[in-house]
Order: C-alpha cells, then structure tokens, then sequence
C-alpha cells in the first residue's frame, strides 16, 4: 500500500479513471478474459498495489452479479428465510430444544474451519469468482490468479460485527498451473487436522482446471501468532484430501483428487511430519520447510473426503463412501486390513461421529447422512455393523456434532450437492432441510428448530467453548441472500444455543491447570459451585470441511473428589483414548448443563 502514498493526486486520478471503466459505467461484461473473466486488471496492480486491485476486480464483480441477481431478489430471499424460521421455530420450547440467535455477516464463505484454542475461529476459502447464485462462485475450474485462497479469523469476544474479524492471508505462492501467477495459496477443498500444539495442519487444494486438480500443498495455521507457515510438498496432489491426527501426534494424510484431476483419486497414504522430524509439541515448535513421509500400506479409496478416525484402540479407521471400502490402519506397521461391508450403499458427503463411550476414548463409529434416500443411521462397533435408529429423513451436506452433554445434534443438508430441493444451483431449499436434529443418549431421534439459512454443500458447524454453537459455509446460500452484495461481507454466521443453555444457571470453571497434564494423570480445578457438579468432559474442538470431521471426541473424566471449591480429576488413560493436543473442559451440572470451558493441554512429550 506504499504505493499509494506517493502521490494522493495520481491515486485519487486512477480511481476516478477505474470508477469509469466499471461495468456499472458503460454496461460492458467483467474484464479480460485472460484472467478467467474475473474484472482483474493487471494494470491495477502496478498503481494500486495487489490488495487494492483485487478489491477494485471484486466490487466490479459484484456490480456485474447484482445487475444479473439484482441485490432486491437477494434482500427479499433473505426476508423471506427470516420470517418462516420465526414462525417455524414459535411452537419450540428453548428449555427443550435450544433456539438459534445470532444472524451476521462474515467475509468468508467458511468452506472450511477450525475451532483454534485460542478461543477464536479460523474461516477459509476462496476468492469468489461469480456473484450469481445459479452459478459456480469458486474457481475450481480457473487457472491463474484468480484460482486463490482466502482466510479470516473470528474472534466471539469481539461480538459480531466487521471488527471481530481478522484478515490472515495464506502464504504467496507460484502454481504449477502454465502461468506461475503469484497469489493466496488455493488451499480451499483441502483436508486438516490438529497438532499437539494446536497448531492445525492443512494439506492439499486446487491447482485449477480440469474440473479441479490436486495441489501438493502442505501449511500449519499457528494460532499464537496467527500466522500461515508453509512446509516441503506431498509427493503428490491432492484436492479432497482427509487428514486425521493419531495417538503419537503424528498426521495421516489420505486419498484427494490427484494433479492429473477430477477422476484420479490418488491411493498414496502420506504422514507429517515424517518419522525421525519431532512432532510439534510447544507453542514455539513451528513446523516450517518441514517433509511428510510416505505410509507404506496405501488407500485406494474409489472417492474423496473418506471419513477418518483414531479410536481407542490406536487404529485408524478409514470409512469409506463406497460400502466395500471400508478399512484398518495400524500405524505402527504400516498396514491396511479390510473391515465388514457397509449396510448401505454409497454415500454422498454426510456426516460421521465417534460415538462418547465414557471415560474412555471411543471404540464405535455412528455414520449417517450422504443418502437422501436413506434416513438410518449405521454404527461400526467391535468390528461388526448394526443398523440404528433412523432420522426424520434422509439428507446430504449435513454436520452432525456432539455437544458437552454427550448427546448429538445434526444440522445442514440438502437433497444433493448442489440441489437445495429444487433443482441444482436453485438458491430456494424445502423447509426441512434447514430443522435441526437432536440425539439423546438413549439414542432416540427428535426434529428441532429451524435455521435461518438454508446450508448444503460446503455448509460447516462447531462448538464454541461458550457452549453455543456456530453454523456457516454453502457459498452459494450465502451470496443468494447477501444483505450487500457489494460490501465484500459475502459470508455469513448463525449461532444456535442448546437447550441446556435455557434450564437455569450454570456450573462455574473458575480455574484450571495452564501447563501440560500427563495421560492417566490426578489434577484439580476449582468452582465456585463445586457442590453442584455431577461431570466432568474434555470435548476435542472441531476442525470440518465437506462434512468430514476428523477431530471430535468427547470423554467423561473420573470426579475423585469434592472439596469446598476444588475437585479433583484424572485425565484419560492414555494417548489412544486420547490423543494429545487441546481439548475444550466443561463441568456440568445433573441437569446436564455445562460451564464455560477452559483449555487444557493434554499430553507430555
């Protein structure tokens, strides 16, 4: 931004010449067609510098999209969306079924993120490259630098508006794609996990074209500094990848479509960092220039995003969405063995969670969604699989997350990819697929309240350390109902409050330990209403994309003991109940409502 500074003159000169040239001036169509028809004129960059021709490219971008989706139909969806969730949602009691609050907007589309424990989240995406709804807005297909990635972060104690957001552009870098462009990484439809130092891991993204081709990208997020590092290559694209984090520490990395593009999904299996590299263990240990290391067992998976879990047992269970593909990784031989067919037949992107199992780390695997056809939920348990309880319906594109209290909740989802119940690219969706689902711990299934936007593909769901839950993603939902088309504010944010946030006073978490706890280890906290606390939790933060979430975990801790305001706990007994990192405790109450929780770190080197 120096640049401008030489001279207030010419600047204001140019600007005034660009303002010109807009569509909005002279009716034209977006720019050159050298840089995919994004409005970007290279030109700019040289007087404005790059930030600030990017930001002139989107606003004429967006003056093309509001003349072909006028911003009036966007505010009316968005009206529309507002006034039957209040009315569908008139008849839930909070105390039983939650209610959702907060509606905002957010720079980025959350195609991907990360609950980071610092207590703030990592949102990132792409660079939109169409503002019309009916149409595809990211660049998978573009090559240059419009095919870019983009990433904010949101701070909840900063409330919701513009200011509680945080610009962290990924790195600069020149893609293999014939125009070595300089720009944000496209790291979007990437797979990530988190480090012991709750550093989060991302592996993959788009070199473009080709209907999408795999980048051998490789970045940790660090969430003390809030900055990107970049690491070696994998030794191969990938853009879908999943990653999971196993009891060492250590990150498996899996499957994604290969450099050669869409239909070549790669089988090499690939681990960071690579044996004989120390694992990031302290805030201070950045990964940076470090390698991954082939896994010697592969994973032909026939589609992307397999689901992913390390279970108590210390394997990986790979799940994937053809039913005969479904496999055991043991990470110290370096094997793959075959587990039982699925009941079902292919699944579409849908959810999968390891079910609580107490206090020790889970040993079953509940899948459900990908098929809107099929409402029943299927559970991997000691090897063998059993048909549960079903939902209301079937759904794709949905998040299912398990809250401090041990119960599921599912929300999200669509008829198809991009098809919200009404043909694809159709911004409208059937009421349905915007109610939540509740699981209660005897199982049973019940619909709840209704969210504000319909969310399908690229949709995202976590739980903050309040307790609340925060709900984002399905770029095209998002600029279909963008209150300002034209404010580069394109994303946004609803956050719901479970019931157990509306059954009277919580538990108080006035303390708990800052340094390393060992596994299988006593400490205490304290609690001004020690009295009172009937459990204890450790819920892992999530890290999701695609409705593929590797990194939940929920255990129960042994209370040994009560005194005056301080109890006494003891941490899982070992790595592979749970792995090490950050996880988010909470004390709860016997009405099942949970305290706000605090971070602790689990784990000794």
């Amino acid at each position: 931004m120096r640049r401008l500074h030489r001279s207030a003159l010419v600047s204001a000169s140019v600007i005034t010449i660009l303002a010109l040239l807009t569509p909005a001036a002279h009716g034209a169509q977006a720019a050159p067609a050298h840089d995919g028809g994004s409005g970007r004129d290279d030109g700019e960059s040289l007087v404005l510098g790059e930030d600030h021709a990017r930001a002139h490219s989107g606003l004429r971008l967006a003056v093309k999209g509001a003349g072909q989706y006028p911003q009036a139909k966007r505010t009316t969806s968005l009206e529309s969306l507002r006034t039957s969730q209040r009315e569908a949602n008139a008849g839930f009691d909070a105390a039983r079924f939650g209610r959702f609050t907060d509606y905002f907007p957010s720079p980025d589309f959350g195609v991907h993120t990360a609950l980071l424990p610092t207590g703030k989240v990592l949102l990132f995406s792409f660079e939109r490259v169409e503002v019309d709804p009916t149409k595809e807005t990211g660049p998978t297909d573009r090559i240059g630098r419009t095919n870019a990635g983009r990433a904010y972060l949101w701070d909840p104690a900063k409330g919701t508006g513009a200011r509680s957001f945080k610009k962290v552009t990924p790195p600069i870098v020149l893609m293999p794609d014939g125009t070595y462009v300089p720009r944000p990484a496209p790291f979007f439809c990437a797979g990530h996990s988190f480090l012991p130092n709750g550093m989060l891991g991302v592996f993959g993204g788009n070199v473009g074209g080709k209907g999408g081709s795999g980048a051998k990208l490789s970045f940790v997020f660090d969430p003390w500094t809030e900055t990107w590092y970049r690491n070696r290559d994998m030794s191969v694209g990938r853009w879908y990848p999943s990653v999971v984090t196993g009891p060492d520490g250590r990150q498996l990395i899996m499957s994604g479509q290969s450099e050669r593009g869409t239909g070549t999904p790669t089988p090499v299996v690939e681990r960071f960092p690579a044996l004989g590299r120390p694992v990031p263990w302290g805030r201070y240990d950045i990964p940076l220039n470090v390698p991954v290391e082939r896994f010697r067992a592969d994973a032909p998976f026939r589609n992307d995003y397999p689901h992913l879990f390390s279970l108590r047992d210390g394997m990986v269970y790979g799940l994937g969405r053809d039913a005969d593909q479904q496999w055991l990784f043991d990470l110290v031989k370096q094997t793959r063995t075959d587990l039982p067919r699925r009941p079902a037949d292919f699944r579409g992107y849908g959810s999968a969670v390891p079910l609580p199992a107490g206090l020790r780390g889970p040993d079953s695997v509940l899948v459900l969604g990908g098929d809107p056809r099929d409402p029943n939920t299927y559970r991997l348990s000691g090897g063998k699989w059993t048909t549960e309880e079903p939902r209301a319906f079937g759904r794709t594109q949905d998040d299912t997350l398990i809250l401090p209290d041990g119960t599921l909740l599912t929300v999200n989802g669509a008829l198809d990819t991009r098809n919200y119940g009404y043909g694809p690219f159709n911004p409208k969706a059937d009421l349905k697929y915007r109610q939540i689902e509740l699981r209660d711990e005897r199982g049973h299934w019940r619909l709840g309240p209704v969210q504000r936007l319909p969310r399908g593909y690229h949709s995202n769901a976590l739980v903050l350390p309040d307790g609340r839950m925060m709900v984002t993603g399905d770029e095209l939902q998002q600029i279909a109902n963008d209150p300002d088309i034209k404010d580069r504010m394109d994303g946004s944010i609803e956050l719901y409050e479970p019931s157990y946030l509306h059954r009277g006073g919580r538990p108080a978490l006035d303390g708990a330990p800052a340094g390393e706890l060992a596994h299988g280890a006593a400490f205490q906290v304290t609690s001004s209403t020690a009295a009172t606390v009937t459990r204890a939790v450790l819920l892992a933060p999530t890290t999701v994309t695609h409705s593929v979430n590797t990194s939940q975990r929920h255990l129960e801790l042994p209370i040994t003991g009560v005194r005056g305001r301080t109890i006494g706990l003891r941490t899982p007994a070992t790595a592979a109940d749970a792995p090490p990192g950050y996880y988010m405790l909470f004390l709860l109450d016997a009405k099942g409502v949970p305290s706000a929780a605090k971070w602790i770190k689990l784990g000794v080197r």
